[in-house]
Order: structure tokens, then sequence, then C-alpha cells
């Protein structure tokens, strides 16, 4: 079974806004889209803009930079077919909102 860290609180993510969180090193947008969470990259393939302070319409994120858009449910940019934002698997526990550990890229914690 797969490990899920904490990475934000219900709470602390309205809907319609999205929040950058760090795990392992990595900079991973949360948005909350009408009570649903979703993850991905924060970082905009094209220019490195910060997709997490960028606003989202229904299920696309638009970056601040450029305008390019993007499925906040499977990373698919709009703007340039064939690019893509990672996206990362969340679930909802109470008000934590967890992100699957084995999917970040970085160093894992040592188990003892």
């Amino acid at each position: 079974m797969p490990d899920y860290r904490t990475v934000a609180r219900v709470s602390a993510v309205p809907s319609g806004m999205g929040t950058v969180v760090t795990v392992k090193g990595q900079d991973i947008a949360i948005f909350n889209v009408q009570g649903k969470f979703y993850a991905v990259d924060n970082r905009c393939p094209h220019q490195d803009y910060p997709l997490g302070m960028s606003p989202i319409f229904d299920n696309l994120v638009i970056c601040i930079g450029h305008a390019w858009r993007f499925d906040i449910k499977t990373g698919e940019c709009f703007s340039v077919p064939g690019v893509r934002v990672q996206t990362y698997e969340l679930v909802v526990e109470g008000d934590e909102v967890k992100i699957r550990d084995d999917t970040i890229p970085g160093e894992s914690p040592t188990r003892r």
C-alpha cells in the first residue's frame, strides 16, 4: 500500500484557489476545484513561472507568465500540443490533503 504525506489543510485552500508546497525539494501546486483537490508540478515548462500562483478556471490553470493553459487533472497543455506537466495523486482525509509519497522524485525518508 502506498504511503501518503500531509501537504496542506483543506481549510487553507479555498475553492477556486491554489497553493504551493514543497515535498522532497520539489515545488508542487495544489488546487481546489469545487472541493476536489489536484496536484501538478509547480513550474510551467515554458519559462518556469509558478503554476500554483496562477489563476484557475474550471479545470484549467493559466500560467501567469505567458498564458499557457494546462488541464489540472491530466497535466495536458492546451497551448502547445504534446507538452504536459507532471500530475500527482492526492487523497483528502478530514481536513488533510495528502500526496502519494512514492510519486515524488527526490530523497525518501529512511525507514527504521
